[in-house]
């Protein structure tokens, strides 16, 4: 998985089959992090092999943490003897500047350490992602923090301990309030978080720490409360299968005209994915707990009752989630009927519309937030061309585009795709895609 690598796709091909899941990689990022609440073992299954979660793995066995491998997605993790030094090297500020992930590890190190550093964490660039959400929730819970601009260093402490209050979130934000949430569970006290993030990750992160002995109520809510403990426990946890990664399955059998089953979704925990993806004119069953999606030759975006043109936009849980507004995009170029698509959470995201234009679609970008998309109804197909991928979304949504595509495609910095999915290109072509894994030069 070198950042060299490129993908050479041959468009045009149906899929056939089933495909699982993998397990979810925003989940994922938090509950790994949470075993440093506890010296007492955690085990984690359906825990997804891809790069960012393995990055964060080795940040923890670099704090020390004692991580055994299960297998290939089930990871056990006992933090009894943690080194805070390992903060302050420099293996440990190049590899957490590499990830956004990286921003986890500073709650449940303050709740139990009162102490955590963290780099500028990186990950896509999509926009502003500044991280004051999470180090003003932890300030009302009574820690300090310093930022040296030199060094782009965070550096957050808690000398005279956490104590519970208030905490009104200047945004719904998911890693922030998961964040201020994994610190309060061992402030003193009672936390009361409003206008918390209340997705399915944040909603799993809670059942979690309330199974290692927290006191949590409101899950699911935007009001969380927390009766702060002075100690948490050992606990197994299950990692929810990857909405995106159903939501981005779901547009590839749209727009490759191909009849897949997705198998294990947990179809309870989608929101209102499903009901866009219908508005999108994508036919589909729930069949027990699989989506069954037939080949389908037309799809029809609808309109609004009074006959205007749909509009689709992201929000905050239970809204469309921002990660499948890229999909949505793509699905609608070869759609029959117009969509405004309005990416209102990041102002960078929609940037990758050139290359599907270049690959004839039919797209106004109007401002970085919205895009009209104009569906060609396969009237017109897209061609394969050569682009790249810059960053983790909108790297499938080309990958969808170029699978669609007559002829064959190349996206380079593949890498951004690795970060999110798993082993993609093995996955798709046991479903009858041929995606080849090529070095850049090749």
């Amino acid at each position: 998985m070198a950042a060299s690598e490129s993908f050479l796709v041959e468009g045009g091909l149906k899929l056939s089959g089933e495909i699982v899941p993998q397990g979810a990689k925003n989940e994922a990022l938090q509950v790994v992090c949470a075993p440093l609440l506890t010296a007492e073992r955690v085990t984690i299954t359906n825990v997804p092999n891809i790069r960012d979660v393995v990055l964060l793995i080795s940040l923890l066995e670099g704090l020390g943490v004692e991580v055994e491998r299960l297998d290939d997605h089930s990871y056990s993790f006992q933090a009894k003897n943690i080194d805070l030094d390992y903060l302050h090297t420099q293996e440990f500020v190049k590899k957490a500047s590499r990830i956004r992930g990286s921003v986890m590890l500073i709650g449940p190190l303050l709740a139990r350490f009162g102490t955590a550093v963290l780099p500028k964490p990186g990950g896509d660039k999509i926009g502003r992602r500044r991280i004051d959400t999470h180090l003003l929730g932890l300030e009302k819970l009574g820690a300090n923090f310093d930022y040296d601009r030199e060094s782009h260093l965070f550096t957050v402490k808690a000398d005279n301990g956490l104590t519970g209050t208030y905490i009104l979130m200047d945004e719904i934000s998911v890693t922030g309030t998961a964040n201020t949430l994994m610190a309060a569970t061992m402030a003193k006290g009672v936390t009361t978080i409003y206008n918390a993030a209340c997705e399915p990750y944040v909603q799993q992160l809670c059942k979690m720490l309330n199974s290692m002995g927290a006191r949590i109520t409101g899950v699911g809510s935007n009001r969380l409360v927390i009766e702060g403990v002075t100690e948490l426990f050992g606990t197994g946890h299950r990692v929810l299968p990857d909405m995106i990664e159903i939501g981005s399955f779901m547009g590839m059998a749209a727009m490759t005209q191909s009849e897949l089953t997705i198998k294990n979704v947990r179809a309870d925990a989608l929101g209102n994915i499903l009901p866009i993806y219908r508005r999108f004119g994508l036919e589909f069953e729930v069949r027990g707990d699989d989506i069954y999606v037939p080949a389908q030759d037309i799809y029809e975006i609808q309109s609004f009752i009074d006959g205007s043109i749909m509009t689709v936009y992201d929000a905050p849980w239970p809204g469309f989630p921002p990660d499948l507004m890229s999909i949505l995009l793509v699905m609608a170029t070869q759609a029959r009927g117009s969509v405004l698509v309005h990416q209102k959470m990041f102002e960078s995201r929609l940037f990758f519309v050139d290359k599907l234009i270049d690959m004839g679609a039919q797209i106004i970008l109007c401002d970085p937030h919205r895009a009209t998309v104009i569906g060609l109804a396969r009237q017109s197909t897209l061609k394969g061309i050569e682009m790249t991928s810059p960053d983790i979304r909108a790297g499938v949504s080309l990958l969808i585009a170029a699978m669609s595509a007559k002829g064959t495609s190349k996206i380079h910095q593949i890498h951004q795709i690795d970060r999110g999915y798993e082993q993609i290109d093995v996955r798709l072509n046991a479903l009858g895609a041929n995606i080849q894994r090529i070095s850049a030069g090749e």
